[in-house]
C-alpha cells in the first residue's frame, strides 16, 4: 500500500497509540464479523489506510492486533494493583484492583465493551487466537507476579508467595469470566467475580475436619 490516511485513525493521543488502536479495533470488529479465518492482515490495514509495515512496527499477527484490547486491560489492571496501598496483603490488592478495573467509568472493562465476549468464546474454537489469548494472560499474569514481589520486597524467583497469590487472583478471575462468556448476563461479570473470590476465601483449611460424612458407597 501506498500513502496511508490519516482521517481513519482517531485524533486524541499520540499518533503511534492512535494508529495502535485502531489498528486493533478494525481487526477486533472484521473477525467478528467474518470468523478468524475469513480476514487476512491485508483486511485489517486496508480497512485502517496503513500499509503492512505500519501494522508489523505494533504486531506479529492478526490475532495479536484482536486481542490488543485484552493486553491494554491486563496492563490496567496491573497499573490499579501497583497503586494500592503496602499495607494490603497480595490477594486483597490483586481483588482489589479487579474491582477498580472493573468499574472505570473512563475505560469499559469487558462487561461493558462490544466484542470482547464474542471474541472470548471465538478463542475457544480458533487455536491461534487461543494460544495468544493464553499469552497475552501469561504475560499479564506474571507483570503482576513481579509488582507484588516489589510489594513485599522479595525475589519472585525464589520466594513463591507472589506467584502464589496472584496465581489464585487470575485463576479466580478466569474462572468468573469463563462463567460469564458461556451463560452469563452482560452485566453479570463483576458480580461473577464477587462470588468468586467469595468462594475462594470460604475454601476450607486442609487440617479442618469436614463436616460431610462418606456416602454408603465410599470406604470409611
Amino acid at each position: 500500500m501506498g500513502t496511508e490516511r490519516e482521517d481513519r485513525i482517531p485524533r486524541r493521543g499520540p499518533k503511534g497509540a492512535r494508529t495502535r488502536e485502531a489498528l486493533g479495533e478494525a481487526a477486533l470488529r472484521l473477525v467478528l464479523e467474518n470468523g478468524p479465518a475469513g480476514v487476512s492482515v491485508e483486511d485489517v490495514t486496508d480497512a485502517v489506510g496503513v500499509s503492512r509495515r505500519t501494522f508489523s512496527r505494533y504486531f506479529t499477527s492478526k490475532e495479536e492486533a484482536v486481542l490488543d484490547g485484552v493486553r491494554a486491560d491486563c496492563a490496567r489492571i496491573n497499573a490499579a494493583l501497583g497503586a494500592r496501598p503496602a499495607s494490603e496483603t497480595p490477594l486483597t490488592a490483586y481483588r482489589a484492583a479487579l474491582r477498580g478495573w472493573l468499574s472505570d467509568p473512563v475505560t469499559p472493562a469487558w462487561h461493558r465493551r462490544d466484542g470482547v465476549r464474542e471474541v472470548f468464546r471465538l478463542a475457544e474454537d480458533d487455536a491461534p487466537l487461543r494460544a495468544v489469548l493464553r499469552r497475552v494472560l501469561l504475560e499479564g499474569e506474571a507483570a503482576s507476579v513481579r509488582l507484588v514481589a516489589a510489594r513485599i520486597g522479595t525475589d519472585p524467583e525464589h520466594d513463591l508467595r507472589p506467584a502464589v497469590a496472584v496465581g489464585a487472583g487470575a485463576a479466580t478471575l478466569l474462572a468468573a469470566t469463563r462463567a460469564w462468556v458461556l451463560d452469563g448476563p452482560r452485566e453479570a461479570l463483576p458480580a461473577l467475580v464477587e462470588e468468586a473470590f467469595a468462594l475462594l476465601a470460604a475454601e476450607p483449611s486442609p487440617t479442618e475436619p469436614s463436616s460431610a460424612k462418606p456416602s454408603p458407597t465410599e470406604p470409611p
